[in-house]
């Protein structure tokens, strides 16, 4: 998505890094209140795509209206030494399969954007103490697609059967990002259910429920990294998420009312280090038959 990412990396590519600013806000990822590195891994979320106020790839952008940038703003604002990295590019998916299988059904990822394996998590850097993780968008429109084209007759065991995969790379993706900073407070975004996004609302109700199905699916694996000690950030159960003013205009990327609504409900879980866990049986998981 997003094919003029390509122009944008290429002009921003040199500016990739780490950023040493003010201070910063809540308690560290360890038990220390020393110095915060924050860093962020995501897609066209991570630089506010769908906000009044989008930002290039790998810049600081102190005025983006996205919730990495909210969430940078009101870490600096605590006073503790900061320094932030934001890796998110726009268009990227998770592994080499979901690749592999946009490629095949013919809308391939641009080759800038990549994976989150190969091309986010060997630069996190080795002092991170705090990390966004937010994937699975891009993934799940990937997925739900080579369902229907390439699932024949069963395009819910085709679907399934690429979440499977889907929750084997993301264990992947966070056993790097920990081999690269061992002490960092990991912090994943589960997704809302895409099924009911308005992106998708005029679509065949067989097709929404596809959408639903892998959107859920992927929360699933996001929410099982609980038992890895993986912070969950519970968006699929926040019925804020499913009103059309939490989006923008594309229907599918969170506006400046769902950013901040992201924002609101990382910021003290990357903060305090604490947070409920995901709610498995909430209605918005079920919203198509």
């Amino acid at each position: 998505m997003i094919r003029i990412v390509g122009l944008l990396l290429l002009l921003t590519l040199s500016a990739c890094s780490s950023s040493s600013d003010g201070p910063d806000s809540p308690t560290g990822p360890s038990p220390s209140a020393g110095p915060i590195f924050y860093t962020a891994v995501g897609a066209s979320d991570g630089i506010g795509i769908g906000s009044s106020a989008p930002c290039l790839p790998f810049t600081d952008c102190p005025d983006g209206a996205g919730y990495v940038q909210i969430i940078r703003r009101a870490l600096i604002a605590t006073g503790r030494p900061f320094n932030f990295r934001n890796q998110s590019l726009p268009g990227s998916v998770l592994s080499r399969a979901v690749e592999d299988l946009a490629r095949d059904i013919g809308r391939p990822i641009d080759s800038l954007a990549g994976n989150f394996i190969e091309r986010q998590a060997p630069f996190v850097d080795r002092d991170t103490t705090h990390i966004t993780v937010f994937a699975g968008g891009n993934d799940t429109n990937v997925i739900a697609e080579g369902a229907r084209v390439r699932g024949g007759s069963n395009p819910n065991g085709f679907a399934d059967a690429q979440l499977q995969q889907w929750g084997t790379d993301l264990n992947e993706l966070i056993t790097r990002i920990r081999g690269r900073a061992p002490n960092a407070r990991i912090v994943a975004l589960n997704l809302p259910n895409l099924g009911a996004a308005p992106y998708v609302g005029s679509r065949p109700t067989a097709d929404r429920s596809l959408v639903q199905r892998v959107a859920v699916g992927i929360t699933d694996r996001i929410n099982s990294l609980t038992s890895q000690g993986v912070l969950v950030v519970d968006l699929m159960c926040d019925a804020r998420l499913y009103q059309t003013s939490s989006y923008a205009s594309d229907g599918f990327h969170p506006g400046d009312v769902g950013y901040r609504i992201f924002a609101d409900l990382t910021l003290p879980v990357l903060r305090d280090g604490t947070s409920t866990p995901p709610n498995p049986n909430c209605p918005q998981r079920r919203l198509l038959p």
